[in-house]
């Protein structure tokens, strides 16, 4: 009976592709589904010629791979996963391997790693990124977990994803435990970030500049050509170019303006505030859209609450040009952000985490890919160690060269009454960092005062604390 490299639990769109792209690279797989009608559907509807086969139950599943067995489950985050964790184990033996693709919560992979490594098995939670068609044309893939089942995935997972041009795959063992959603989990937070930073310079150049959605398709064309080139401008290109075909209109105009998410910006901006990471611009994309879902009460607010009627004078091919430089600006800041994120997590869970490798792996077949991660790589290469992305050359001098740009959009979005959340926040992010000095020394004798939080001062060594007795 032939055995085959790698079974996989799951069937919906993501969990399919992921199975034809292996069985397109030659792996033999393995396939069940908790619905079994789906397992036939597939088989007969997808699968034409490859390797692959249907199975009806878990225990055929497992009987059919090969030692050790290589389970991987593409099923919703949360209890679904536990639950097939507890049917596969008694059908396992001692060093196969479970592997959890869906878009879990870091702290479930440390601690479902745990408990199956004190049973003797081992266990992967693995990032993917890149959506239906990275997942059967190469995704961005992102593991951690069990180090001793790496060897025994690796030629898989290097094997079915995305390459960057020299041939190098988007794939490399992030670290123990958590760490590989962890580092999806950060992906998803800058890729907020990007979106909104996106939406608002659309915003602007449609309700300041009154620019046409044809006239904004041919400045992303414009944009996707230099140092923004990136999937997500390249999706927004191909947005504003496309008409609705029931009414004639630009699609983006018939689309509600009401924004869904599926909560790894949330976990994102709670990770920062658990490690004390200042990460602002991911926070306020998370904002953004719990501003956009409240539709019917900015309709109502709309009618009420007044803003500013000036209107846009100048040259508007200058002001595109500055909207560019903001939008580039307010992105390093956004990246600098979730770096620092990370950083703060591997020292916290003792992960070595390789951030030019994480730029390498988003450098392609993932949702945020794009030419500008290369530079990162480019920083981390020249100082491994490096603080902060703002810190390195390149960066630096980028942000010095756009930020005289970048205050006038920020400003005339703000005279114009235009909310520009990413924007701004990513320039006070800027400001912050760069302030040797800041107001919280006066919040820090507020806080003495009414709790008596004591503070350190400035003509004492660091670590020493003292109280002031305010009211005598």
């Amino acid at each position: 009976m032939q055995k085959y490299d790698i079974g996989l639990i799951g069937l919906a769109v993501m969990g399919e592709n992921l199975v034809l792209n292996m069985a397109n690279h030659g792996f033999s797989v393995a396939v069940y589904n908790r619905t079994v009608s789906k397992v036939d559907d597939f088989i007969t509807k997808r699968v034409t010629g490859q390797d692959i086969l249907g199975c009806k139950s878990i225990p055929e599943l497992v009987a059919s791979l090969k030692p050790p067995r290589k389970v991987m489950l593409m099923v919703k985050a949360g209890s679904a996963v536990d639950d097939f964790i507890e049917l596969l184990l008694p059908h396992l033996e001692k060093g196969d391997i479970i592997i959890d693709g869906g878009n879990s919560h870091f702290p479930d992979s440390i601690r479902r790693t745990r408990y199956l490594e004190e049973k003797g098995f081992l266990f992967i939670g693995t990032g993917v990124s890149g959506g239906e068609e990275g997942a059967l044309k190469g995704p961005s893939i992102m593991p951690g977990g069990s180090f001793a089942a790496w060897p025994h995935v690796k030629p898989i997972f290097q094997g079915i994803a995305a390459k960057v041009p020299d041939g190098s795959p988007c794939c490399e063992w992030v670290g123990n435990d958590g760490a590989g959603h962890f580092v999806k989990m950060v992906h998803n937070g800058i890729e907020y970030g990007d979106m909104q930073m996106i939406c608002e310079a659309y915003w602007i150049m449609e309700k300041a500049l009154g620019l046409t959605t044809d006239e904004m398709h041919q400045v992303f064309t414009e944009w996707n050509q230099g140092e923004l080139d990136s999937y997500l401008i390249e999706i927004t290109r191909d947005i504003l170019g496309k008409k609705d075909p029931a009414t004639g209109k630009p699609m983006v105009h018939v689309i509600l303006d009401t924004a869904g998410q599926k909560g790894t910006g949330k976990w994102t901006s709670t990770a920062a505030l658990d490690l004390g990471i200042p990460a602002p611009t991911v926070a306020e994309a998370v904002f953004s859209r719990f501003m956009s879902a409240i539709k019917d009460e900015r309709i109502y607010a709309s009618k009420l609450l007044r803003g500013p009627k000036s209107t846009f004078k100048g040259d508007k091919k200058k002001f595109v040009e500055m909207i560019r430089k903001a939008l580039y600006a307010s992105k390093i800041c956004s990246y600098a952000q979730g770096y620092q994120i990370m950083r703060a997590a591997a020292q916290e869970h003792k992960w070595d985490l390789k951030f030019g490798e994480i730029a390498l792996m988003w450098r392609n077949g993932c949702i945020i890919r794009a030419q500008f991660l290369g530079r990162i790589k480019e920083a981390f290469d020249r100082d491994p160690a490096l603080p902060n992305l703002l810190l390195d050359p390149y960066f630096k001098k980028v942000i010095h060269g756009n930020q005289g740009a970048w205050r006038k959009v920020v400003s005339k979005a703000v005279e114009l009454g235009l909310p520009v959340s990413a924007f701004s926040s990513a320039l006070a992010y800027y400001d912050g960092y760069r302030s040797s000095e800041l107001p919280a020394n006066l919040l820090q004798a507020q806080r003495d005062y009414f709790g008596a939080h004591t503070y350190e001062r400035v003509d004492s060594p660091r670590g020493e604390f003292f109280h002031t007795e305010w009211l005598k």
